[in-house]
């Protein structure tokens, strides 16, 4: 496989065409290489529009979201280089080592251990040396952690809990994938004064792995 070609053709075939016209956020794809990211016997997929399984622990669906998936949260999150990043769901370290060339510091939480365990590697490998890998379950506030002024939730939920909202920062930005399938939307959420002032935008239509531990409301049955 040609890889730098493979990368020009998921940058232009795949992320342009989703209204990912960031200069800054295409430059950054063509720098840090997603194949290091993708466990080996998957590489071959490293720049295919679909989502990369990963080797959890626990054997449980978890992946590496879509490429164009990744590179239009990314966008619309628009990280500034002195801010604090919170994600949940480290995943391979990709998404994290992405955010980290952008922000000032990033904290992700990986429930899996195994999934923390090759996240941090990897990210170690690419030098990214701002940014912690903790094991921990990001469906509850780490105590005297925040606030925020990024959150993204690299995985879907049904909702997303006002205790994340609180999390951020006034101003604060979050970005999460919600609903049910077979339609989820990517949202991003503004945080302006207290924590049910909120505004609220539609991104995109998408589809993405649940994250764990996160609740599950009833849904409406007709």
């Amino acid at each position: 496989m040609n890889l730098e070609q493979a990368r020009f053709n998921m940058i232009e075939q795949q992320i342009r065409p989703w209204d990912v016209l960031n200069t800054g956020v295409l430059e950054l794809l063509a720098v840090v290489r997603r194949e290091n990211f993708v466990p080996p016997e998957h590489r071959a997929l490293a720049f295919v529009d679909t989502e990369v399984p990963l080797r959890s622990s626990s054997g449980g669906a978890e992946c590496m979201l879509a490429p164009k998936v990744e590179a239009r949260l990314l966008q619309e999150l628009d990280v500034r280089k002195h801010e604090h990043v919170l994600e949940i769901g480290a995943g391979s370290g990709y998404m994290a080592a992405l955010l980290a060339h952008k922000a000032q510091h990033v904290t992700t939480l990986e429930i899996d251990r195994a999934l923390a365990r090759f996240a941090r590697a990897n990210l170690e490998r690419a030098g990214m040396m701002n940014v912690d890998v903790i094991e921990a379950d990001g469906s509850v506030p780490l105590p005297g952690e925040g606030p925020y002024d990024v959150i993204l939730l690299s995985g879907s939920v049904a909702e997303v809990p006002a205790a994340l909202l609180a999390q951020l920062k006034d101003g604060g930005r979050l970005a999460a994938i919600v609903g049910h399938e077979p339609v989820m939307r990517a949202l991003l959420m503004t945080r302006r004064g207290a924590v049910d002032g909120v505004e609220r935008r539609v991104l995109f239509d998408t589809v993405a792995q649940r994250l764990r531990n996160f609740p599950e409301p009833p849904r409406f049955r007709f």
